[in-house]
Order: C-alpha cells, then sequence, then structure tokens
C-alpha cells in the first residue's frame, strides 16, 4: 500500500523565511481574530469563515500560500483545503505563530 502524496508542504521557519520574505507570497493566519490583533506575521491575511469566499474568489491560484496557526496544527487541514480548491504551491508553518513569535521578538 503507498501513501496518497501531501498535495501541500510542511515546511519549518527557516524554510519559510524565503517566502515570507517574496512579496508574491501570500501569508494567511486561520487564528481567531483576537489572537491576530494581538500579533501576527507581518503583512499576513486573517482568514475565517465570514471572508475565505471572497478570499478564494480574488486570490490567483499561482501565488504561493504560507498558511499558520497557533502551533502549526489546524494549518495542515487548511492548507490541504487551499489545495483541494485549486491553489498550486502550499505551505503549512511547522510550529505556527508559536514558533514565528519566538524566533522573532
Amino acid at each position: 500500500m503507498t501513501d496518497k502524496p501531501v498535495p501541500y508542504k510542511c515546511i519549518p521557519l527557516q524554510e519559510a523565511q524565503e517566502l515570507l520574505n517574496n512579496p508574491e507570497t501570500v501569508i494567511i493566519d486561520i487564528r481567531d481574530k483576537v489572537s491576530y490583533q494581538a500579533g501576527n506575521i507581518p503583512n499576513s491575511i486573517n482568514l475565517s469563515e465570514k471572508n475565505i469566499v471572497d478570499f478564494l474568489d480574488s486570490t490567483d491560484r499561482e501565488v504561493p500560500l504560507l498558511v499558520y496557526c497557533y502551533h502549526g496544527i489546524n494549518s495542515k487541514e487548511a492548507a490541504e483545503y487551499f489545495v483541494s480548491n485549486g491553489f498550486q504551491t502550499v505551505f503549512s508553518l511547522d510550529g505556527g505563530f508559536s514558533e514565528f513569535s519566538q524566533q522573532n521578538l
């Protein structure tokens, strides 16, 4: 039995730095609004059920997406969701915002 390949890639923060520095990368924060407002990765977009349809309707499927959550668990599910909606290059940030905030304070 062969495992189905994962349609997105989980990457550590060091590997994500290149994406974070690329102005074409769309950085997606899937945490709740209060957590996002308390601190986030610069230039990220806070997505929720309220604005996901607009995002899907208005975003180029060719741009790289970097998805993060609190600790890098829920972002995997979100990354899979974006792939299923036609996005070509999707990454999930290992360790999530927790890891980012420890490295970038």
